[in-house]
């Protein structure tokens, strides 16, 4: 695939995201305080929604989050939270 890598960042504790279809993620991690997330998209690819869960260690995943992409820490290391796609 060509294309780019782009940033979002995951704002709330359910993040709905408009990315090129097909993009692929590549990382989450912390930046700036905030959890980011980074994929590898075709910016000409029309775009489709996609919905991302931050879950913090401890919690449940909730029903239909089924894949994971990643886990960033913030605050240092105090706060860790795991990111996860539904289906």
């Amino acid at each position: 695939m060509t294309g780019t890598v782009w940033k979002y960042e995951l704002t709330t504790a359910v993040s709905r995201i408009e990315m090129p279809t097909g993009a692929v993620v590549l990382d989450v991690d912390e930046q700036y305080g905030a959890v980011a997330m980074w994929a590898w998209v075709n910016p000409a690819a029309e775009l489709v929604t996609r919905v991302f869960h931050i879950v913090g260690t401890g919690t449940p995943i909730p029903d239909g989050a089924t894949t994971f992409h990643g886990t960033a820490l913030t605050a240092g290391g105090a706060l860790v939270f795991h990111i996860f796609e539904e289906a």
